[in-house]
């Protein structure tokens, strides 16, 4: 049976593969953009008989920092590409069982693109939602 923190530091080691990109299994106290932080949202239980499966959902955040709008904004825009070097959806599907820890996973949506504060400080901000099927 998968663990969540397996799940979660498996999703992390694929967005790593992204060059630049910092990444954290867990909430840091202090981020340093450009990051993107994995986070458990829900667990939908036996979703088949017998406690066959499990689908685990989570919220990766990417942040940017504010410093030039423009840039902040363009990095972003390639990070929600579904293409690309910087695409978090290929760097998450790249192993799509996470070296056999589920049996299959996605990247269903983006959103929230925005600005939020993490601390005191402002960051340009996206969540991508990810689903995980396990046992």
């Amino acid at each position: 049976m998968a663990q969540l923190s397996e799940i979660r530091t498996g999703i992390a080691t694929n967005l790593a593969s992204i060059t630049g990109l910092r990444t954290a299994a867990v909430m840091p106290d202090n981020p340093s953009p450009p990051i993107a932080i994995v986070q458990p949202d829900s667990i939908s239980y036996d979703d088949t008989f017998q406690r066959g499966m499990q689908t685990y959902t989570f919220t990766v955040v990417v942040l940017v920092g504010r410093v030039a709008e423009r840039s902040a904004q363009n990095a972003i825009d390639a990070f929600c590409s579904s293409t690309g070097a910087s695409s978090i959806k290929l760097a998450i599907e790249r192993d799509k069982t996470l070296g056999g820890k589920v049996y299959d996973l996605r990247v269903t949506d983006m959103r929230a693109y925005a600005t939020i504060s993490v601390g005191e400080v402002n960051y340009l901000a996206a969540e991508f939602l990810v689903l995980c099927f396990a046992d």
